[in-house]
């Protein structure tokens, strides 16, 4: 959605529909209205996962760029964590359930399953950093 947003607006040469209409920029000016930044960031900044379990051994060796075989992912969690597991086959319900919510990319090639972290995006509004400065220093005002 943000892609084709963005596209748009290039396309456009730089200003939406509402900018275009007269009305618009006048309506924003006598009402103050109060203009959002919308920030994307990745959903992986804010999973945290319980230290020292499996999920989390998972999600520190998977990268975004690459096919991961499961030789590899033990490979890595031996190296980062150094630490082996009694039953390897044990990690495939936590990769499973990570690919089930979406979190996890899964790929089968030659009978060999490879994974790959998803770039989940999530699109976050916050007000202008000025406004909110002020809001602050009214409050301040007030409790005082």
């Amino acid at each position: 959605m943000f892609l084709l947003d963005f596209l748009k607006k290039i396309l456009s040469g730089g200003a939406s529909a509402q900018d275009k209409s007269p009305t618009a920029k006048i309506d924003n000016s006598i009402y103050g209205a109060k203009e959002e930044i919308e920030e994307i960031h990745s959903i992986w900044d804010y999973i945290k996962m319980n230290e020292h379990t499996q999920a989390a051994h998972i999600s520190s060796v998977l990268g975004f760029d690459e096919w991961i075989s499961m030789e590899e992912i033990l490979r890595r969690i031996r190296e980062i964590f150094g630490m082996d597991y009694k039953n390897d086959r044990s990690l495939y319900p936590y990769i499973k359930t990570l690919v089930d919510v979406g979190l996890v990319e899964t790929s089968s090639v030659g009978g060999k399953k490879k994974w790959r972290k998803r770039d989940v995006l999530i699109k976050l509004k916050a007000k202008k950093q000025i406004e909110e400065e002020e809001e602050t220093e009214q409050a301040a005002a007030q409790a005082r």
